[in-house]
């Protein structure tokens, strides 16, 4: 009988109490394996390039700005990052799911969700919170969610690029790149490229 591969999982910094609970729990689940745990905020982008993880579960809390999430997801692409927070706001989830994590999950989420959360993550699927969507469906609305083009484009807003270097990269017109670019910032809770840059 083949051995099963474990989910190999990173764990960032969190306070002690919580910490422990979540070890325990990654560790009650025969099929994933902690590599590395209580990992300092400054040291997460050290310890994936070490230890090459299928998952890195990461305090949201301890982020300066969003942007980090797409820096560590464009440095570690075979790394799924699973964000942990206090009470993110649905825009703040909806901006880390664009910048490229798997699930942006409240602190409260129950034990076998979580679980879940890493396994599906481990797969490359995205999860979005039910706290952060309607609570019936648990969905965010469609109109919350970004496009595929305004996910290709919102790097290149974030790095300042002008709208006619955007509209040349992505083979489309000036006019359009307004357009995506007025409805990302209206997604995400900002008001222009100086707003994205700083969050």
């Amino acid at each position: 009988m083949p051995s099963h591969i474990p989910i190999t999982v990173v764990l960032a910094h969190f306070d002690d109490l919580f910490a422990g609970g979540l070890r325990k729990l990654i560790e009650s689940d025969p099929s994933l394996l902690v590599v590395a745990a209580d990992v300092q905020h400054r040291r997460i982008g050290v310890v994936l390039r070490a230890h090459r993880p299928d998952v890195a579960i990461l305090d949201l809390d301890s982020l300066t700005k969003l942007a980090e999430v797409r820096e560590l997801s464009s440095s570690h692409p075979a790394t799924r990052l699973l964000l942990l927070g206090h009470d993110a706001a649905p825009v703040e989830c909806a901006q880390a799911l664009a910048f490229g994590a798997s699930a942006c999950l409240g602190r409260d989420t129950q034990s076998r969700d979580l679980i879940n959360a890493i396994h599906l993550a481990s797969r490359g699927l995205q999860i979005i919170p039910r706290r952060a969507g309607n609570a019936a469906t648990g969905l965010l609305p469609p109109s919350a969610l970004l496009t595929r083009r305004e996910v290709e484009l919102l790097p290149l807003l974030h790095r300042g690029d002008s709208n006619a270097q955007i509209a040349l990269a992505l083979g489309v017109g000036i006019e359009t790149v307004r357009t995506h670019a007025h409805n990302i910032y209206r997604k995400l809770g900002v008001s222009n490229r100086r707003e994205l840059a700083a969050s």
